[in-house]
């Protein structure tokens, strides 16, 4: 599977793999076996960014597994007001304005109702 884990294509691994093909959607798309640590990735792929494996004729040879992707995920915030509220596309949105934010960012942004838990 091709994959570009750095800002540059350059500096990437040409390919990762293997990834163990759990399922065959269609006829063009496969569900892969990810890494436990790629859960926000879709494990089902298109053809194209895909390749069998070829081994290696070389005897003990084998192939690193792919490095980690760190994903941050965002934190909570705490809302200190909703400011105002507007359907668009027939969703509830609201004017959020955020504790502890300073005056010189982005104070207020529109959230939709999912994104509001409390």
């Amino acid at each position: 599977m091709k994959l570009h884990l750095r800002l540059t294509k350059k500096l990437s691994e040409r390919w990762l793999c293997p990834f163990p093909i759990l399922n065959k959607v269609s006829t063009h798309a496969y569900q892969l076996k990810l890494p436990s640590q790629w859960k926000s990735i879709h494990p089902v792929f298109h053809i194209s960014p895909l390749k069998p494996v070829k081994t290696s004729k070389i005897p003990n040879r084998h192939q690193d597994p792919p490095p980690p992707i760190i994903i941050e995920e965002e934190g909570e915030w705490e809302v200190s007001q909703i400011l105002d509220s507007k359907l668009k596309r027939a969703k509830l949105w609201y004017l959020v304005e955020y504790k502890g934010s300073s005056k010189d960012s982005e104070r207020s942004t529109w959230e939709p109702t999912e994104n509001l838990k409390n």
